[in-house]
């Protein structure tokens, strides 16, 4: 230690070792890729954010693979991750896999089981010949896979203090998904997919074409604020978690949630913005949030 204090002063940098780059690594990715998550991971404790940090780059990457429309058989591309996820629970990684490596620590350090990582990988795979959905129990299932498990994830990683804790954990990620549904509805037009109640858009009248072609009609307010209702619904059950996890974690939680939540207000006011814009919130009105989350939480 006192080594590396005397490294700094004299302006010489340390080593870094393996786990150090890691570290960085994940870090950096995270802070570049996770606009609005990042702003409650920075209230978490150091080992905790770092598995945040590692989990959050896992399912980041897992979707670039989804997304990437222009390379072919996906289920294919996803079977390496399935495989790292299987080594890194068993405690082995690459030297070159700094993902890997921090999330291997963490799922023995948080006993996160290696079913509910698989599951992750289940959900993105699901956009491989899932373009449309019949209702909202059919969405519910996708949205489980991929927002709801993380959540469990997150909560583990956090610890709790009842298993009522991961219930709640489920209703706060489909709130999470709902809203992204929402907000990036033409960016996913784009790609083929419309993860919107097929029935529900037949009850409010409105058609597809006219949806892919960004004018769905008058009904589309309606239509929106329905969803935006079922949305607030989740985050008023999910936000219980707030009860079975410690502060900060809590902090944390109700910092991203709630970045969240105004990015629904905003879609929720003006129904028309997603389909001209992404809805996002200004860095000061997210750290408004932050800032309010961690008095909340004190």
């Amino acid at each position: 230690m006192i080594t590396r204090i005397r490294q700094a002063i004299s302006g010489v940098a340390p080593p870094e070792t393996d786990r150090e780059a890691a570290e960085r690594f994940n870090r950096e990715m995270a802070r570049r890729e996770a606009k609005n998550f990042y702003w409650g991971f920075i209230s978490l404790p150091h080992e905790q954010r770092m598995a945040i940090y590692a989990l959050y780059n896992y399912g980041r990457i897992l979707d670039d693979e989804a997304d990437d429309s222009a390379l072919p058989d996906l289920p294919g591309r996803l079977k390496p991750y399935r495989e790292r996820v299987a080594r890194a629970v068993r405690g082995e990684y690459a030297d070159d896999d700094p993902i890997m490596r921090i999330l291997a620590e963490a799922t023995a350090r948080y006993q996160i089981p290696e079913r509910e990582l698989a599951m992750l990988v289940d959900g993105v795979e699901m956009d491989n010949d899932r373009k449309r959905y019949a209702d909202w129990e059919d969405l519910r299932g996708y949205c489980y896979l991929v927002a709801s498990v993380v959540g469990r994830m997150c909560v583990r990683i956090f610890g709790f203090t009842d298993p009522v804790a991961l219930e709640r954990a489920d209703d706060l990620g489909l709130a999470l998904q709902l809203t992204n549904i929402l907000r990036d509805v033409t960016e996913d037009v784009r790609l083929g997919r419309i993860y919107l109640p097929q029935d529900e858009l037949a009850l409010f009248g409105i058609d597809e074409n006219a949806l892919i072609a960004g004018d769905p009609g008058p009904s589309w307010e309606a239509f929106v604020g329905h969803q935006a209702e079922r949305a607030r619904a989740l985050y008023a059950s999910g936000y219980e978690v707030l009860k079975y996890i410690p502060r900060r974690p809590a902090a944390c939680v109700r910092t991203m949630a709630g970045i969240y939540e105004g990015i629904l207000s905003k879609i929720a006011r003006d129904p028309w913005l997603p389909l001209h814009e992404r809805a996002a919130l200004a860095p000061t009105e997210k750290l408004r949030v932050m800032v309010k989350s961690w008095l909340s939480s004190a």
